[in-house]
């Protein structure tokens, strides 16, 4: 049975932590979500280097990875490298608590800061961030390159780590 089969239920999913024993399941669904994709044995990499923290969405109906988010700690500060949500449970919720899960453990690994970039045109990524507490702190002109169009611009948002969240009602 495919995650395409079962409606989206966040109750049925759980977050796991994401080592090199779990890079096929993230390049499936990075290949899935990004142009160019980044090849399987460098997700492995990725997830062994040993600042690395990661954690992939599981699905315990379907039994398939429905999401993952990588980051890496570097000082008191993490990156987000990044994240995905299989198409059929975007705009569910699982982005906003898997970067919740992310800036929480990287937060008790004593972290301040947690950077990330996004493509200025990623209209739901920019949603996500900034209801999230992020703030734009730099721009990349024509960093993401994208087959067939022209070169898109990256926004450098942060969001401070230890601070009450922010409120999401109007």
């Amino acid at each position: 049975m495919t995650s395409d089969a079962l409606p989206p239920d966040q109750k049925f999913v759980s977050l796991l932590w994401a080592g090199p024993d779990r890079a096929a399941d993230v390049a499936v669904l990075h290949a899935q979500l990004f142009d160019p994709a980044w090849p399987e044995d460098s997700i492995r990499t990725s997830l062994d280097h040993p600042a690395s923290t990661a954690f992939i969405a599981f699905d315990g109906r379907s039994r398939q990875a429905v999401g993952f988010v990588m980051g890496q700690l570097a000082a008191d500060e993490a990156e987000i490298l990044s994240i995905g949500v299989a198409p059929s449970w975007q705009r569910h919720g699982l982005g906003k608590r898997m970067v919740e899960g992310l800036a929480r453990a990287i937060e008790r690994a004593e972290a301040k800061r947690l950077f990330l970039e996004v493509a200025a045109d990623n209209d739901a990524a920019m949603g996500l961030y900034l209801g999230l507490g992020f703030s734009a702190t730099g721009l990349r002109r024509g960093y993401y390159q994208r087959n067939g169009g022209p070169a898109v611009d990256a926004l450098t948002l942060a969001l401070t780590l230890g601070q009450p969240a922010k409120s999401s009602r109007v």
